[in-house]
């Protein structure tokens, strides 16, 4: 009896202390034309294991509201230790009361060099820079947490920018690309300098709003959903006409223009005119999905 309480309680613990991400990370080295190497094949578990059973957050995660998302490292060039690439990393967040899935975070990180030694131990420290390789995962996570907190709750992911901002400041006694404001206007820091900035407010509104009000409804009510969804877009108009064409503007289109394009083409009819009008000012990128809006 004594020893099936105690297996009971150690398999409450691990459940309790359950990981926030179910993450699936692939290593990609065919540009290097060594691509079966098993150093790249070592990477990609280690990659694996540190983000799948790392504890992130102080919080705890049920087994099903761990955030599924993805990371894709394609390695471009390597010397001995040192590592050239870029990270395309995707995340998405389940829609109450349907079987589907809605992206929230797709973000090609170009500027992506690391030092890497096989076997290596990696280990993520929250209050100081350990590798290039650790920091550079440690912020997307951060954000992938924060992005996926601020659709479910307003301002829900601050803690999580904190930290993204924290990581970023410093990682830039590594010298590395990205980090600092004069690495351009796609880069680590500009991302996490404009959410945190009054300038784009408008931004974590909408990703409340989009999905906790509009997506998350739609199963109870298709129509009042969209509107909603539709009210909440025009919220960027704002933001544009201060910053057009900005970097947020385009990683949220990035993840969601073709699923603004399906939902504005199927199901009960709303007002589009002045939503239509809106995508072509805040995402002319996009205009060809726009155009396909005919509802």
């Amino acid at each position: 009896m004594r020893n099936i309480l105690v297996v009971l309680i150690l398999l409450l613990s691990f459940k309790g202390v359950s990981q926030e991400l179910n993450c699936n990370v692939v290593v990609n080295a065919e540009q290097t034309g060594n691509e079966n190497f098993p150093i790249f094949k070592t990477l990609e578990k280690q990659l694996n294991e540190l983000i799948n059973n790392t504890k992130w957050t102080k919080k705890t995660f049920k087994d099903q509201e761990r955030i599924s998302c993805n990371m894709f490292l394609n390695i471009t060039n390597y010397s001995g230790e040192s590592f050239q690439g870029t990270l395309q990393i995707q995340s998405s967040r389940p829609i109450y009361g349907s079987s589907f899935s809605t992206p929230i975070y797709n973000f090609n990180d170009k500027d992506f060099n690391f030092r890497y030694l096989e076997f290596q131990n990696l280990i993520y420290n929250p209050t100081q820079f350990e590798s290039n390789l650790i920091s550079v995962l440690a912020f997307h996570i951060n954000m992938i947490l924060a992005l996926d907190a601020d659709t479910f709750a307003e301002k829900g992911g601050d803690e999580y920018y904190k930290q993204a901002q924290i990581i970023t400041n410093y990682s830039q006694q590594g010298n590395f690309q990205g980090w600092k404001v004069e690495d351009g206007l796609q880069s680590r820091f500009t991302l996490i300098d404009n959410v945190l900035s009054p300038t784009f407010k408008e931004f974590r509104d909408v990703l409340y709003t989009y999905h906790r009000k509009g997506l998350d409804v739609m199963s109870d009510n298709v129509k009042a959903g969209k509107a909603e969804i539709a009210s909440s877009l025009g919220k960027f108009e704002a933001m544009n006409s201060r910053r057009p064409n900005s970097f947020l503007l385009r990683t949220f289109f990035d993840a969601k223009s073709e699923e603004i394009e399906q939902i504005f083409s199927d199901g009960p009819a709303v007002n589009i005119v002045s939503l239509k009008e809106t995508l072509q000012k805040v995402a002319p990128m996009h205009s060809s999905k726009w155009q396909n809006i005919k509802l």
